[in-house]
């Protein structure tokens, strides 16, 4: 039979309703054997995630405050939803560990983790499904980062014993035996876990949104969703700002070849976005797959006659720029000059040192570092061999009285970087978009 592991996201498990709707899910299909949960977010606009009234408490505890009230907050949060499915489960043993703990020293990351924990136990008990605690079988490092060698292995082992099974996400536990969570987001990763652990033949990633969008919703008005997506699409659109699965939770199953397919809690008939290792098939609608950018980028602008015959020219620009902490993004250069593209966070208060050093390593004849450039990545398998698609980017940009500062395409042909002043950002990826997707949808 095959198996599929699920994740439910916080909206997915807000309160009973979403709870019911998890239910007729997991339900609807049998090969659902694996269920991660994470903790009750946002009912409402102006609502408090759970996780974060549990940061709250131990904050106050660590401060040596009372926190009952605010805790007995979160014990209703969780007995409204036990009441509303209208189960015979007493989580009062549970809420009573945890204020000891808490009052007794507890880490930061014990206390967060026990939304998940206590959503999971009522999840496994609405669901009939057997409860696995995730800090029996997922494991870090001394140094805090997770441990696949003896997780997999032993995780795979439990699986095997269990035909149906809840798993609190968001965290394990170290070798001393506390409570690590992972990275905000940290129950994706779980789920990716669990699939991999479980050999798994796709894991579903529930969550309120219908998949990916080709645009951010917020720049781009109603941008057409995204059917499949490839693993490499997919990190060069989330490298470049779109909201999309944290990477730690892609890589996991990307090893693996295990597909994730994300699906909406609230439309489950929406087949959402697949996300595989690779595909043959290309969008004859749309030869690109998504647009992403990010503004904050800064150019560090060189000039050095004959700079190709100044042996370790190029080393010495990275070590100075290593020296300093600063990440190299992109690197267009020409025959006598070269730029750096950096984020401009990273040259906050190294201005001055980092010219220095770059005029004493090369000894350059024109150095200038300006900040306010946005990147903007326009991504696609279907523009592959594809004539005609910088050309398309220019027309499409010139069109809209923006110049181009910058553009570069690697040899893999999967993505087109243009850059673009930061008064242009939306101007350019709205001209983009359209030039790409408006037009080819208006010529069918």
């Amino acid at each position: 039979m095959q198996v599929k592991a699920v994740k439910f996201g916080g909206t997915s498990l807000a309160d009973a309703g979403q709870f019911r709707k998890v239910y007729d899910i997991v339900k609807s299909d049998p090969t659902r054997r694996f269920v991660v949960a994470s903790a009750p977010g946002k009912r409402f606009g102006e609502d408090t995630k759970v996780t974060d009234m549990l940061y709250a408490c131990y904050d106050m505890a660590a401060a040596g405050l009372d926190f009952s009230a605010f805790f007995a907050g979160i014990c209703a949060r969780f007995e409204a939803i036990v009441d509303g499915l209208g189960l015979d489960i007493d989580l009062s043993p549970d809420y009573e560990e945890i204020i000891s703990a808490l009052m007794h020293g507890a880490g930061r990351d014990y206390a967060a983790s026990r939304g998940e924990y206590l959503a999971a136990k009522i999840l496994a008990a609405y669901l009939g499904f057997d409860f696995i605690d995730a800090a029996d079988v997922v494991f870090f490092r001394d140094d805090g980062s997770f441990d696949d060698v003896q997780t997999y292995p032993n995780f795979a082992s439990v699986l095997r014993g269990h035909d149906y099974a809840v798993i609190p996400g968001f965290y394990g536990v170290m070798p001393n035996g506390t409570i690590k969570t992972f990275s905000r987001g940290g129950s994706d990763i779980t789920g990716a876990i669990v699939a991999r652990a479980a050999d798994a033949d796709i894991y579903e990633n529930w969550t309120d949104v219908s998949g990916f969008l080709m645009a951010d919703p917020r720049l781009i008005p109603s941008p057409l969703p995204i059917k499949t997506v490839t693993y490499r699409e997919l990190r060069e659109l989330s490298y470049m700002g779109a909201g999309v699965l944290h990477e730690d939770s892609v890589f996991p199953v990307r090893s693996a070849g295990i597909p994730i397919n994300i699906r909406n809690t609230n439309e489950p008939d929406n087949p959402g976005t697949m996300i595989v290792s690779g595909t043959d098939c290309v969008d004859n609608e749309h030869i690109i797959t998504g647009i992403a950018g990010r503004k904050n980028f800064s150019v560090i602008r060189i000039e050095k006659d004959r700079m190709a015959y100044h042996r370790g020219f190029l080393r010495r620009i990275f070590e100075v720029l290593d020296l300093n902490g600063i990440n190299v993004d992109h690197i267009p250069s020409g025959i006598d000059t070269i730029s750096v593209i950096v984020h401009s966070d990273e040259l906050t208060g190294k201005y001055d040192i980092l010219r220095e050093s770059l005029v004493s390593s090369i000894k350059p004849d024109y150095l200038e570092i300006k900040d306010g450039l946005a990147l903007i990545a326009v991504v696609g398998r279907g523009m592959v061999g594809k004539p005609g698609v910088a050309s398309r980017i220019f027309d499409a940009v010139a069109a809209a009285h923006v110049n181009v500062r910058m553009m570069d395409q690697g040899l893999g042909e999967l993505n087109v970087i243009v850059g673009v002043d930061e008064a242009d950002f939306e101007t350019a990826l709205r001209a983009i978009y359209d030039a790409f997707v408006k037009q080819d949808s208006n010529a069918l």
